[in-house]
Order: C-alpha cells, then structure tokens, then sequence
C-alpha cells in the first residue's frame, strides 16, 4: 500500500472543488428532472424489446414520423405513452415502402 502525504491546505482545496462540482452537476440535472418525472422514457434498446422489433424497423418508425422521440446527449429517448399507442395501432406500416399492415 502506498501513502501519499499532502497539506491540509491542499485536501481542503480539492474538497471545496468537489462540492463545487457536485453542485454545478446539480444544477445542470436538475431543470431535466420534471420532464423525466412526468412520465417514464425508453431507450431505443427497451422500445425495440417492448414492441419485438428490430433497430432498423425503429428507425423506420422515427424516419416516418410514427414514433415521436427526443435527444438528449446523442441519444434517442421515448416516451411510453406514445410506444404504448403505436403498439395500440397495430404498427400501421411495415418496414417496406408504405404498404399498411392491416388488411
């Protein structure tokens, strides 16, 4: 094991530092909290379990305005309500052209 000595000067240095970060953190996360509150979100791996499809057939979806999603730091988030109503109608398109699915 090894011990490395400081000055107590600089131990409090780094600590006021880390409470600094840890506030500054804080704050940043904490104007995202009501959204995330109100309902739950998916990631794209949960909504493509959920709904037993493929990345691709997601990216269709969202490329065809079927699924509404957000970004948040370069990745895709979904809300379960809306997942929830495009398992509800049925996927009305397949992953091929616009043909509908429903007959």
């Amino acid at each position: 094991m090894e011990v490395i000595a400081i000055q107590k000067s600089a131990l409090e240095g780094m600590k006021n530092e880390l409470k600094a970060l840890l506030e500054l953190t804080e704050n940043a996360t904490r104007k995202y909290m009501p959204i995330f509150k109100e309902e739950k979100w998916l990631d794209n791996q949960e909504v493509c379990l959920m709904m037993n499809i493929t990345k691709r057939t997601l990216q269709t979806y969202k490329d065809k305005g079927l699924l509404p999603y957000s970004k948040l730091n370069r990745k895709n988030y979904y809300k379960l309500s809306d997942v929830q109503a495009l398992l509800g109608a049925g996927r009305p398109y397949n992953t091929i052209g616009n043909a509908s699915t429903d007959k």
